[in-house]
């Protein structure tokens, strides 16, 4: 280990990272490959554009399951000002933080083109192996149906934005004048 004021851990992580990654690397990609590229890692309206831009397929918000920053906002608190910076140019996806059929709901009502779904499969995969990876997607998917038929949601062009309340939508109580 080397005599660096960090953790051992911290160095080998940042090593890991390559720092001249920019948005030209989106253009460069573009030219070795007809894959569409998507851009993962997108939390806010300044890097949606951005990606947009840079001529990407798509974005995928995601934090990365929290795991690099402890603090940066849950998937589903940024992803519509990420919709609305994309302006239905390119989809939106969402990674992370889906764990029941109503956050596949509120995703899509709040403009996300699909959703990943990572731990709640490696979990059962791990749990039951392919009968469990089965058994949970089947489970997302009666949730799914449920959330849609209870709030009156025959296909998915009938999940709109205003089937979903979120906190930022609730008015804020007024505060009483500070006495002084």
């Amino acid at each position: 280990m080397d005599q660096a004021s960090d953790s051992g851990l911290a160095s080998y992580v940042a090593g890991q990272i390559d720092r001249t990654l920019s948005w030209k690397d989106v253009q460069w990609l573009q030219t070795i490959t007809s894959l569409p590229i998507l851009v993962k890692g997108v939390l806010t309206a300044e890097d949606a554009r951005l990606a947009v831009q840079a001529g990407a397929a798509g974005i995928i918000v995601s934090n990365h399951g929290a795991r690099q920053l402890d603090y940066v906002p849950s998937t589903i608190m940024a992803l519509e000002e990420v919709v609305k910076a994309a302006q239905g140019r390119i989809p939106v996806f969402l990674d992370g933080g889906v764990r029941r059929g109503t956050d596949v709901f509120k995703a899509l009502a709040l403009g996300a083109s699909g959703i990943f779904i990572g731990r709640p499969v490696v979990f059962s995969l791990a749990a039951e192996g392919e009968a469990g990876i089965k058994k949970v997607l089947q489970m997302l998917r009666d949730e799914f149906e449920l959330t849609m038929a209870l709030s009156g949601c025959r296909s998915l062009n009938e999940i709109t934005r205003n089937h979903i309340v979120t906190e930022w939508d609730a008015p804020r109580a007024a505060l009483p004048a500070p006495r002084l």
